[in-house]
């Protein structure tokens, strides 16, 4: 068991700081969630795990945050967490303001995130590109939660839906069409 005071963990923690004090917790999250497997890929790791939280992470696994803390904390003899779930806000209710006819600009960030890059610079170009009642399309192969609040931070809304397994599109607008 490990020290449980190296790291207390809560919903704002960042995976990559979580794998490092506790690299033992590594098959524990893939065990909660086979959309974890990809943490096994050392780049993607390194490039998202800087910035997810598990808040974040609990949404692209669509687990409780609540359900993944205390699995973990329990894992290394942390007390249980007894928060406010605090879950990440993903729309995944489609929008008045969504129409396929809106969509003017898109990206398939797929590969550069499999790649273990991050698209992010990219994805920003491609949302200056969209202007006011249009909608930009982000196609990746999970929830992309820390992009989703990036993004909202800016003030555009979104709406996020899982095409397939490994595959999600995310749409973004900053002003609603009329």
């Amino acid at each position: 068991m490990s020290n449980p005071t190296k790291l207390l963990i809560s919903p704002k923690t960042r995976m990559g700081e979580l794998l490092d004090t506790y690299p033992e917790l590594e098959p524990v999250l893939i065990e909660l969630s086979p959309a974890f497997k990809k943490l096994k890929n050392p780049v993607l790791r390194k490039t998202i795990g800087k910035v997810a939280t598990l808040q974040q992470v609990a949404a692209v696994g669509n687990i409780p945050v609540t359900e993944i803390i205390n699995t973990l904390r329990s894992e290394i003899g942390q007390q249980l967490y007894e928060g406010a779930g605090n879950e990440a806000d993903i729309n995944t209710d489609k929008p008045a303001w969504f129409e396929d006819g809106k969509i003017s600009n898109q990206f398939d960030a797929t590969t550069i995130i499999n790649s273990g890059e991050n698209p992010m610079h990219e994805i920003l170009n491609h949302l200056d590109k969209t202007g006011d009642g249009e909608i930009f399309m982000l196609t990746t192969p999970f929830v992309p939660a820390p992009i989703i609040e990036l993004i909202g931070k800016k003030g555009y809304l979104h709406y996020c839906l899982e095409v397939e397994q490994d595959l999600y599109r995310t749409y973004f607008t900053l002003t609603p069409a009329s």
